[in-house]
């Protein structure tokens, strides 16, 4: 029986190196890999390019890697709740390709399905064309985008078991899903961790063929950025 299982956080990402390109899952503050960012902060490296939705808040998150100058460039979509990340960017510390949020996954999916470009209206006429390829299809102009892959995707599920099967729950099941799928290796972190079998095939979200490592991971807060309630 396969066993894709690691003692933590720390193992799974052990042997990530400098100067790599990871995906990081989720969506806002929810379904980010609490665990794998913690471990990863322990290590001694630079120079990573994240691929994330978002690019958490100051104090938690994928902020804390941009606080700790672990990160040389953003791909992402959503950047406005973190001031560090705002000053980096304006004092040039910090490369960031804004992409609209449905390009981003959509270039995310395409790099897991083996697609190396596709043709979307999004974006034409702005900035974000600049450089592109453009093409006419039924009287409209179409931008050309191209895949999105990583060394390492980095998500959060649910639930998963020893052959890497995920289930993701609400909004987590965002980004982290496809993401899954586009990085070399892929690294699970999971709130309960079962058997191979236990899982009902017909819930499994992401098959385990995509995922390298997993673990159960522990003391998860799940912040969410701004919280209104009725007074």
């Amino acid at each position: 029986m396969i066993n894709k299982t690691v003692k933590d956080g720390k193992e799974a990402v052990a042997d990530i190196p400098s100067n790599c390109t990871m995906m990081m899952g989720g969506f806002g503050l929810s379904g980010i890999p609490e665990n794998c960012i913690s471990a990863l902060l322990e290590r001694d490296i630079d120079g990573l390019t994240i691929i994330s939705n978002n690019a958490g808040v100051d104090d938690f998150g994928i902020g804390l890697l941009l606080k700790k100058r672990m990160v040389k460039k953003m791909i992402s979509s959503y950047v406005g709740e973190n001031a560090e990340f705002e000053r980096q960017l304006l004092s040039g510390e910090l490369e960031v390709d804004l992409i609209p949020q449905g390009t981003l996954a959509e270039r995310v999916r395409a790099g897991g399905a083996g697609i190396p470009a596709f043709f979307t209206p999004a974006g034409v006429g702005t900035e974000v064309a600049n450089g592109k390829e453009t093409r006419e299809f039924d009287g409209k102009t179409y931008l050309m985008e191209s895949w999105l892959k990583a060394d390492f995707s980095i998500v959060k599920a649910w639930k998963g078991d020893t052959a890497g099967n995920l289930i993701f729950k609400g909004t987590a099941r965002n980004f982290n899903p496809i993401m899954a799928t586009a990085g070399n290796i892929c690294i699970a972190e999971v709130e309960e961790l079962v058997e191979a079998g236990e899982l009902d095939p017909n819930q499994i979200h992401t098959p385990g063929i995509y995922v390298q490592r997993i673990f159960q991971g522990k003391d998860y807060e799940k912040r969410i950025e701004q919280r209104t309630i009725s007074k």
